[in-house]
Order: C-alpha cells, then structure tokens, then sequence
C-alpha cells in the first residue's frame, strides 16, 4: 500500500511529456516481461500485474493533466 501511496505522490510533479515517456517506457517493459514468461516462467509473475496496474495509473494522470483538473 505504501508503494501506491509514494507512486501516486510522485505522478503529481510529472507534466504530460514526462508521464507520456514514462508510459511507453512501461509499455515496453511489460512487453518484454511478457514475452520473457512465456519462454519461461518469471520468478515473480506478479510483477506483470503490478506493472500493468502502474500503467493504467499513469494514464489516468496523463488524462487527468489533459483535463486540467
């Protein structure tokens, strides 16, 4: 909990081209974590998982800075 807590403190100093750059870099490493498991089994699968839901994070601040809200 506390890492979601200090992840989301951290999004609200990124403007949009940071948080668009930070989104594709993470796209990119969960692309090749997946590709990774499925030659052979990860050692912590839920890393993807964790990955996957920064991500979906990220875009919800990237549309929250486009909304200027």
């Amino acid at each position: 909990m506390l890492k979601k807590v200090d992840f989301l403190n951290s999004l609200k100093e990124l403007n949009e081209s940071d948080l668009k750059a930070k989104i594709t870099e993470d796209e990119l490493r969960m692309k090749k974590l997946s590709f990774a498991h499925a030659i052979s089994p990860l050692e912590n699968p839920q890393s993807i998982r964790s990955l996957r839901r920064d991500i979906a994070r990220l875009k919800t601040a990237l549309k929250k800075v486009q909304a200027g809200v």
